[in-house]
């Protein structure tokens, strides 16, 4: 079944490349009203190659979403939304055993940018959102669970869960749902770069980091971008009228619960 999405509004933040990129083709393939949006000019290169492929205008803005002034001024250029996608997100590993004030540094950005960076674009779009609008927060499988050096980024995620369940709760009177989507191991530049860490850390090779993922899997081998869009484009159809507050997994069946 598809799911036709034709003249909604969408942006999709952090949408220049892996799973915010998915997600943006999914949308402008379900014929959605698309704006992305990113911290960096390659945000326009990704609006055209959309717009070629699904041959309809993106638009795209550049605003680090920390940087409260920006996203004020990128979403100035938008007259309403009927779905927004929280999807930027930053994702470092921060072990707790190193000393370095880079780690630290690391730490407070990652915070920065995956939780209050979420506050600032989902408060700036808050006027533009009607009754039936959508926000959709990306997590993560870490959200549900956690593994060693990436505190920051796990906390983020376990934040940005918390901050799907309270705005719920407060914008359910005016119509408005609020869920995460949860992804597990996408095969990402982010998730690559992960995989290696973690293989240098522990003296092994990247290829067995993959096959650990693989082996905790329900179902067998690592997703693309494209393959957790469908998740996003089911909350903000008319099928998910009354979803809302929920942490949902797309993650071949890594964690169980």
């Amino acid at each position: 079944m598809s799911i036709n999405l034709e003249n909604k509004r969408v942006l999709v933040t952090g949408a220049s490349r892996g799973i915010g990129f998915g997600i943006a083709e999914g949308f402008a393939e379900a014929g959605a009203d698309l704006a992305i949006l990113a911290d960096d000019d390659t945000i326009h290169d990704a609006a055209s190659e959309l717009s070629k492929a699904y041959r309809r205008p993106v638009r795209s803005f550049v605003a680090d979403i920390t940087d409260k002034a920006a996203v004020a001024t990128a979403l100035a250029e938008i007259s309403g939304l009927d779905v927004l996608v929280n999807n930027a997100g930053l994702e470092l590993i921060t072990p707790l055993t190193d000393p370095s004030e880079e780690i630290d540094a690391t730490f407070a950005r990652i915070i920065d940018i995956n939780i209050r960076g979420t506050w600032n674009v989902t408060r700036a779009a808050l006027p533009l959102l009607d009754r039936g609008a959508r926000i959709i927060n990306t997590a993560s499988v870490w959200s549900k669970s956690a593994v060693g050096e990436f505190a920051a980024y796990i906390a983020s995620k376990h934040a940005v869960v918390g901050l799907t369940r309270t705005f719920a709760r407060e914008l359910g009177p005016r119509g408005i749902t609020v869920n995460a989507v949860c992804p597990g191991w996408v095969r990402t530049v982010a998730s690559v770069r992960s995989a290696n860490v973690m293989a240098t850390r522990s003296n092994r090779s990247e290829a067995d980091i993959f096959a650990d993922v693989v082996a905790a899997q329900c179902l067998p081998g690592l997703m693309e971008p494209q393959d957790v869009a469908g998740l996003y484009l089911f909350l903000a159809s008319d099928l998910a009228v009354n979803i809302t507050g929920q942490a949902i997994g797309v993650d071949r069946g890594e964690f169980l619960g």
